[in-house]
């Protein structure tokens, strides 16, 4: 793709292969039905067509069109965008600092300064676009789903760590679904362990005592004991609708994919993407809300339980199933709301997300995320990845949504 984006999103996961392997993610635009094209701002001013048949790919998969089996027919021989299409497209999708951020990067990489400069030149006057004023608004409530009809059994695990509290309103929520084919389990490794709390409730919870703490062996622990051949995962500080497991299933047999990865709306933290509100090719998985396919982890494996009280798990199990061609839709329909609470869980582990320790002197990142983006990375998205992650991570997690306090962060 542009190659300018491994400054801007390293650790996309669209990135990390060649565009021949794109297959259904990359649309051919001259394909496209009038109504999928109207949402395409199509950009004649790169140096080929070809160029902007790959802009148009870009957006399509942004905007978050779907389209199994439409592979983009183009001369892989004539895409190459020149520098000069590069910041086009930088300064398109990103906007002007960003394009700044990549100018001194490239100067400093010494790379062709000549070349670099008349680059940035010819695009100044470029504007960002604004993306998502148009996207695919497929709804998914009234779809009629065989899958949904046929009642397979799901298999819901919560890990918890002294959360009672918050737990009680999961499984409250739980209680209220308007699909009754699940089973629950609780893996609890909380201080202490009360079970009483698992009494006189309506669904019946196949409960899991674990002394030894660990969120990805308590997932590992709850998936081996299930019986359901569809694995949601949820996490114990969340609010869902009533109608939350049907569209987690409607998702999968709609798009017929093996993963519908639920968004979370957070009450504290960044502001909540755009993106977030419209189906797309999930880019993500959050481990707190997703439905899986068993077969699934017959195929690539359970969680990396190096992981353990640290970060980045739930990454590292997302980028494998990405790149073992796992195909996976991100789902707004099976949102929750994330509450993020300062006390039990993970955070009780030593951080708030993959570059905020809780504690001052704690290492920074977190050893896991060198880990993880070492492995899967290569060297210039590994070092960017890290580097923007360090100039945005000098705040609080809780203003993280706010513009001025990342500013703050970066001049830190």
């Amino acid at each position: 793709m542009f190659h300018f984006i491994n400054y801007c999103s390293p650790n996309w996961y669209f990135n990390s292969i060649k565009l021949q392997n794109y297959h259904s993610y990359l649309l051919n635009y001259d394909k496209l039905s009038p109504k999928d094209k109207s949402i395409i701002e199509f950009d004649n001013n790169y140096s080929s067509r070809e160029i902007s048949l790959l802009d148009a790919s870009f957006q399509g998969l942004k905007k978050g069109l779907i389209i199994n089996g439409e592979i983009q027919q183009l001369d892989y021989k004539c895409l190459e965008p020149t520098i000069s299409d590069n910041y086009r497209f930088i300064k398109k999708f990103y906007g002007f600092p960003w394009s700044l951020f990549v100018f001194f990067i490239r100067l400093f990489s010494l790379k062709n300064p000549i070349i670099e400069i008349i680059g940035f030149l010819l695009n100044l006057n470029v504007k960002r676009i604004r993306l998502f004023d148009s996207f695919n608004k497929d709804n998914l409530e009234e779809f009629e789903s065989s899958l949904v009809k046929s009642m397979p059994k799901v298999s819901i695990i919560i890990p918890t760590l002294n959360r009672y509290q918050y737990l009680d309103r999961c499984i409250k929520d739980l209680e209220k679904q308007t699909y009754r084919n699940f089973e629950l389990i609780v893996v609890d490794q909380s201080e202490p362990f009360d079970t009483k709390f698992y009494e006189n409730r309506s669904i019946n919870i196949k409960l899991i005592h674990q002394e030894s703490k660990g969120l990805w062996k308590a997932r590992n622990n709850g998936i081996r004991k299930s019986l359901g051949e569809y694995i949601l995962l949820y996490d114990d500080d969340s609010i869902i609708e009533t109608n939350w497991i049907e569209m987690h299933l409607k998702c999968i047999d709609y798009y017929n994919v093996e993963v519908s990865s639920g968004v979370s709306l957070a009450t504290i933290g960044s502001k909540i993407p755009t993106s977030y509100s419209f189906y797309r090719w999930a880019d993500q998985i959050d481990t707190g809300n997703v439905l899986i396919k068993k077969d699934v982890f017959r195929k690539i494996g359970l969680f990396d339980e190096q992981f353990e009280g640290m970060r980045l798990g739930d990454g590292e199990f997302g980028f494998r199933s990405f790149l073992n061609s796992i195909p996976m839709i991100s789902n707004p329909e099976a949102h929750r709301i994330h509450l993020k609470v300062d006390t039990g869980g993970l955070r009780q582990m030593g951080s708030w997300d993959a570059f905020r320790p809780t504690k001052l002197f704690a290492p920074k990142p977190i050893p896991s995320v060198i880990y993880f983006y070492k492995r899967y990375l290569h060297t210039l998205n590994y070092r960017m990845t890290i580097f923007i992650g360090l100039l945005l991570s000098n705040i609080k997690y809780e203003n993280k949504k706010h513009n001025y306090f990342l500013i703050t962060s970066m001049i830190k």
